[in-house]
């Protein structure tokens, strides 16, 4: 009953800490879009097979990239570092703008 509940929440509690904040990062990564203009072949520190497989597929987010074969969490680690690049590339430019 009460006992073996908490004994099972006990012992799979770091398990499902784990789980969720796997579910919450898959989330975020979901929500990164990726600029559809993007040219993969250009972007510096990913694999060849990564550019290709990008080019080809052309996903949405990040999230999708990586369920992409080929596409290894590094790659994926080069994709938000450059879409970082970007978007601070992008707020200096507007900020000149003003």
């Amino acid at each position: 009953g009460v006992i073996f509940t908490a004994q099972t929440d006990l012992k799979y509690e770091g398990y499902i800490k784990k789980e969720l904040a796997d579910a919450e990062r898959f989330t975020k990564l979901e929500k990164r879009l990726l600029p559809e203009d993007i040219c993969y072949k250009n972007v510096l520190g990913l694999s060849t097979e990564a550019a290709q497989k990008l080019e080809k597929f052309r996903p949405a987010s990040i999230g999708a990239a990586s369920r992409i074969s080929g596409v290894s969490p590094a790659d994926i680690s080069v994709l938000l570092i450059y879409l970082d690049i970007k978007r601070k590339e992008r707020e200096r430019a507007e900020n000149r703008d003003v």
